[in-house]
């Protein structure tokens, strides 16, 4: 390996690194504000609400737990437990599909969308805390790299 091969390896690990950290960090500001918000969610459920309400927002019916699980990419068994806990807190509801009855779709409920809005409103305040060192021009330039690394291609 030559010197330059070298140096830029050392240069991805440490990106990597750092990336990790900042991820641990973003972790357990979530937690502690799921903790503080008093709604009893849990980041996977929190997480569940998210990608529920994304499908909603992009598709006429709402999804099936198949569908959530994949777009989760956890097991069945995992978005089962899941939804158990968010219809136990009444936010979200299993409900049969029309054209399948052995189709359970979860559909959103009002006290769920009260809970994304308070998740969101806390998320919004962690990441303006995390982010203050940054310019205006700093975060649009590392959200457009952020955006580089996550948009997979053929994934939506």
């Amino acid at each position: 390996m030559t010197q330059g091969t070298d140096q830029a390896t050392d240069r991805d690990g440490l990106l990597a690194e750092q990336l990790l950290r900042l991820t641990r960090r973003m972790h357990r500001v979530n937690k502690r504000l799921l903790e503080e918000s008093g709604l009893g969610i849990t980041p996977a459920q929190s997480r569940l609400l998210r990608v529920l309400s994304h499908h909603l927002a992009h598709h006429d019916e709402p999804p099936r737990m198949a569908d959530l699980a994949a777009r989760m990419e956890i097991v069945p068994r995992a978005i089962t437990t899941l939804v158990d806990g968010l219809e136990a807190g009444g936010c979200v509801r299993r409900a049969p599909d029309p054209a399948n009855r052995r189709v359970i779709r979860i559909e959103l409920t009002d006290t769920g969308r009260e809970a994304l809005r308070t998740l969101r409103d806390a998320r919004r305040s962690a990441a303006q805390d995390i982010l203050a060192p940054l310019t205006a021009e700093q975060r649009e330039v590392f959200g457009s790299l952020l955006s580089a690394l996550v948009d997979e291609p053929g994934r939506h």
